[in-house]
């Protein structure tokens, strides 16, 4: 009855504009909460701080690994030369000699200067680089070694040959933005070519033996493939030749004993421009933050620390003092 007597006084007039009044309201809220949420889910990509990346056991730290002469060479592009990190001690090739000033309490002591006492090192990767520039730093920078003296090679080749020229102008072999499987399928295969060229030259130039550690290449898209979240144009191949070119690295490593796949791909994977999408398969609850620099390419500072982690886990796991 109070109901109806209330009803009563809100004059006849005034109740279609009370109703419009309550679906701008809505309308309005769901347009602020749609807002918020792309924002938290697509747009918000927290670095966040602190380690990043695998653990890796003190145990195999704790005594040397061999006392034979050692040369740690590094080759590839920006992410072997450390485009991204804060600071040169922070680089992923730098933190495999030694720990940098700050670093974690955890990895304190976990860096091959400190289980290889006759280690020396050089890096000859070259930020912008390609695949197809590779085997001639390679000639020109790494002389023969001595028998007596272990290689111990990392090596990030093959991402800039994907993304260089970034669509503004017509794909080529080491530019291939915006190619289809199809045009790039030659290119595919003279990649294959280039690094099995490598992989020979390096075994040649080591005489004493050498353990190659070949990390594949990551994707910023986290699997999904939608450049425009990366701020690039679209590429609907660009997924398929990435994995033909993973799938080279993958086979390259497979068919040597001494080389050995690093897992770039899958440690990046839920680090970036999806970081924050919780309902994706490669969401990382533990650290939903996002590894790369602001040019999309190369790792940030808690990118390079994964970087770091993945191959002292990997030259662990085929005791490369042996």
């Amino acid at each position: 009855m109070i109901g109806d007597i209330v009803h009563e006084r809100v004059p006849k007039s005034a109740r279609p504009r009370q109703r419009r009044l309550g679906w701008l309201i809505l309308v309005g809220s769901v347009l602020i909460a749609s807002a918020v949420a792309y924002i938290v889910f697509c747009q918000w990509r927290p670095v966040g701080e602190g380690p990043a990346g695998p653990l890796v056991s003190r145990e195999p730290f704790r005594q040397r690994w061999t006392t034979q002469k050692v040369l740690l060479f590094g080759l590839g592009d920006s992410v072997t030369a450390g485009l991204g990190a804060k600071s040169p001690s922070h680089t992923y090739f730098n933190r495999l000699v030694r720990n940098p000033p700050d670093e974690f309490v955890g990895m304190q002591g976990l860096c091959l200067s400190d289980v290889l006492p006759n280690l020396t090192a050089q890096n000859a990767a070259i930020s912008g680089s390609t695949s197809l520039q590779h085997f001639e730093v390679l000639k020109e920078r790494l002389e023969p070694q001595d028998d007596q003296t272990l290689g111990i090679v990392v090596i990030t080749t093959g991402g800039n040959d994907l993304i260089h020229n970034y669509g503004r102008s017509a794909p080529k072999e080491g530019a291939m933005y915006g190619a289809t499987l199809q045009q790039a399928k030659p290119w595919i295969e003279n990649f294959r070519g280039r690094l099995n060229s490598m992989l020979d030259l390096l075994d040649e130039r080591f005489s004493g033996g050498c353990h190659v550690f070949l990390a594949d290449i990551y994707d910023p898209t986290d699997g999904v493939g939608d450049a425009p979240s990366v701020f690039l144009p679209d590429w609907p191949d660009g997924l398929a030749i990435h994995a033909e070119y993973n799938n080279v690295i993958h086979t390259c490593a497979t068919a040597r004993a001494n080389v050995y796949h690093v897992p770039l791909h899958a440690t990046f994977l839920g680090h970036g421009s999806h970081c924050r999408q919780f309902w994706r398969r490669t969401y990382d609850a533990d650290d939903p933050t996002y590894w790369y620099y602001d040019n999309i390419e190369d790792p940030n500072d808690r990118g390079y620390d994964a970087i770091r982690r993945i191959f002292l886990n990997e030259m662990v796991r085929v005791d490369v003092g042996q």
